[in-house]
């Protein structure tokens, strides 16, 4: 073995070795190398910033392997991922081994097939020094406002807590949310909905009040009376069509996924937070064994930002799709998807990287998560190379006395690329089904009108897609920066979930009232997207990389200096969250606390009484076998389910969520069993009772 080619991880060093073959040795770094050292700042401000790596704790046999196998070897190729860090892992490699830094000994795979890797290896370059600039501005960026901003919250605010230069923008994007949501006024509307039928048709159709005749602006109805008014001047009259328009519309697919698109629908189709989704997706990067094929990545890069599709993977969909829909489900032309101004157009968008590879032949290989998310990227990736829909639609206007009301429909003329994949429907979404026929002056059937009352609704609360989105949308991050970010406000217990949406708790609406009024900069968005941009444009030669840190640094240190003037001799306290769990020794509220080891029940009158409980989250239901509390647990994998407040008295437990409706045979709590096959029931031995998931319930679970 003449070779030596270094990757990052053993699942994608295996894969690789297959195709490479005796002439090479692949051996995994396991991620980073070096870095900057945990107990001090390791960054050197004054000699204009220079970073002290250290070799990391733990790596020493990893090193020592590296650096025999790189003597033995005539070459040494890095192949770690193509992306900043990647690249950055590789510079550190080549110092490591003592390799030239401005040798062609850098490969990049942007698929882990035997086409990408020899494309790889036959264009081997020099380490891209701005791309390894940009990545080491960012750590040290990161490093100073955490070693410098962390201090100051510990004596401001509470031990432990840390400050991070994108974690603080999201915690304030949620609070602000929060803020919304507890601002807003809540006001009353009502709508006439009416349900209608044609001559000779017992189908029945909706049709909505829209406003009076000859105006023009929609009718607002604010309250029962006028509602009442309304139906009431419609007593009697002829609801006749004064309106149709038929046409033809049409629907495009959504481009193949980024990893922001990528995390967005996993979350909303498969319930996966955006942490499994990236597991998943890098193991299906680097390679999984697939029956017939071997070790074989089913996915190209899936870090990125760019919607670029490769011609050959483009025409190898093209190929596919003809064979097997008909030449009639292709585009007039090859699609080109645009992507954002500021995306890295390095790579390609997510895609199969064999489109004829359908998700039902490799899904005997792959793990459930594995299975889902390949069949999601391949829907959409097809889907996206393939003919619209096309839609016959209908819009009419029906005329009863001095009322508009409106109706819509279509029928499906040619189903095109929604043949494969659909977009999932944000919650609310109204569907539209088929209208039946009727022409202009028909005269229609009403089979029942009444008024609705309606509430807004205030914003909802982020879920782990939405804000995504908005981070993406505002810039903020990157692809490889939105898990970790929400993995450490959730961590550090700024922000808890609640279901799937994200709330701040007590300890980061104080961290965040301190950010904003003593860090400004920190916890502005358009401050911190503007800083990614700066590191793009290191990235692109274009921006020098200390310069920038010095811009940021002169202000931030000026910052820090004044908000110490400002809070000197000042704390802040977080309020304690008051339950209504009564302390057995004194009687008073007791109220949450956060540990080592999380959340507990601690009595406020301490020290005088140090009576502390375990905390349970009580879910309303009641157990079946027993009659006590159903409460909420974990798993030591931390894994939720449910079980007997009276545990090991009784030893309920179940998978299955309790609901706040009781069995209408039995009187018990009724349970909601999750996953394929979802349905609420009764758990109560001896009662059947089953009633099925409604399409609301399912969305919002």
């Amino acid at each position: 073995m003449a070779n030596l080619v270094i990757v990052e991880s053993p699942a994608k060093a295996k894969t690789i070795q297959k195709y490479l073959g005796k002439d090479y040795e692949v051996i995994a770094s396991m991620g980073h190398v070096r870095d900057l050292p945990k107990s001090r700042l390791g960054v050197d401000i004054e000699n204009d910033f220079t970073p002290e790596y250290i070799d990391i704790k733990g790596k020493g046999d990893v090193l020592k392997a590296l650096k025999n196998g790189a003597k033995k070897k005539e070459r040494v190729y890095l192949a770690t991922d193509p992306d900043r860090e990647g690249e950055a892992i590789s510079w550190h490699l080549s110092n490591l081994l003592g390799l030239d830094v401005e040798q062609a000994n850098r490969v990049t795979f942007n698929e882990i097939t035997k086409s990408g890797i020899r494309h790889g290896m036959e264009n081997p370059r020099a380490i891209d020094i701005n791309l390894v600039n940009a990545q080491q501005a960012r750590r040290i960026l990161d490093r100073i406002v955490g070693y410098k901003l962390s201090p100051f919250l510990w004596k401001k605010v509470k031990k432990g807590l840390s400050a991070g230069r994108v974690q603080s923008v999201v915690v304030k994007l949620i609070v602000d949310r929060e803020r919304e949501i507890n601002a807003f006024t809540q006001e009353e509307y009502w709508t006439i909905d009416a349900k209608m039928s044609a001559s000779g048709s017992r189908k029945q159709f909706p049709a909505k009040l829209h406003s009076r005749v000859g105006e023009k602006e929609k009718t607002v109805i604010s309250n029962k009376e006028q509602a009442d008014a309304i139906l009431k001047d419609l007593e009697g009259k002829d609801y006749v069509v004064t309106s149709v328009k038929r046409g033809v519309r049409k629907k495009s697919p959504t481009p193949p996924f980024t990893t922001s698109t990528l995390q967005q629908e996993a979350s909303r189709k498969l319930g996966f937070q955006a942490r499994r989704t990236m597991k998943a997706a890098q193991e299906l990067y680097e390679g999984v064994e697939v029956e017939e094929l071997g070790a074989v990545g089913l996915i190209s890069y899936m870090r990125t930002d760019s919607l670029r599709v490769s011609d050959e993977a483009v025409k190898a969909a093209s190929d596919f799709i003809s064979a097997r829909y008909g030449k009639e489900y292709l585009p007039d032309e090859p699609r080109v998807f645009k992507s954002k101004s500021n995306a890295q157009d390095g790579h390609e968008a997510i895609r199969p990287t064999m489109p004829d590879l359908v998700p039902e032949k490799v899904k005997g290989s792959l793990t459930s998560d594995q299975y889902k998310l390949y069949k999601l990227i391949w829907d959409r990736f097809i889907a996206s190379q393939m003919a619209n829909a096309l839609l016959d639609t209908v819009n009419a206007e029906i005329t009863a006395g001095d009322y508009i009301f409106k109706a819509s429909g279509f029928t499906v003329k040619f189903d095109g690329y929604t043949v494969v994949y659909e977009e999932s429907k944000e919650n609310g979404e109204e569907k539209q089904a088929a209208l039946p026929a009727f022409d202009e002056n028909d005269v229609l059937k009403l089979a029942a009108i009444e008024g609705v009352q309606h509430f807004t609704q205030p914003p909802a609360r982020y879920t782990e897609a939405s804000l995504i989105k908005t981070l993406e949308e505002n810039g903020i991050g990157r692809p490889s920066t939105y898990v970790p970010t929400l993995t450490t406000v959730l961590s550090r217990d700024y922000v808890e979930r609640d279901g799937k949406a994200l709330k701040p708790t007590a300890l980061g609406e104080i961290t965040n009232q301190l950010m904003e009024e003593q860090f400004k900069d920190i916890v502005n968005v358009e401050f911190t997207a503007n800083m990614e941009n700066n590191l793009d444009m290191i990235e692109e030669g274009k921006e020098n990389w200390k310069h920038t840190l010095n811009g940021f640094y002169k202000d931030f240190a000026d910052n820090l200096e004044q908000a110490a003037v400002n809070m000197e001799g000042v704390r802040l306290k977080v309020p304690d969250e008051e339950t209504d769990v009564v302390c057995d020794l004194c009687g008073r509220n007791m109220v949450i606390k956060s540990g080592r080891f999380g959340k507990f029940l601690a009595c406020p009158g301490f020290p005088e009484c140090k009576n502390t409980k375990k905390l349970v989250q009580d879910t309303g239901g009641i157990c079946p076998k027993c009659g006590g509390k159903v409460i909420a647990k974990k798993s030591k994998k931390g894994r939720g389910f449910y079980g007997c407040e009276t545990y090991p008295n009784c030893d309920f437990t179940t998978w299955d969520k309790p609901q706040a409706e009781k069995c209408p045979k039995c009187g018990s709590t009724l349970f909601r069993k999750m996953g394929r096959g979802a349905l609420i029931h009764c758990l109560k031995e001896g009662c059947d009772y089953t009633q099925a998931v409604k399409k609301k319930d399912d969305d919002e679970a």
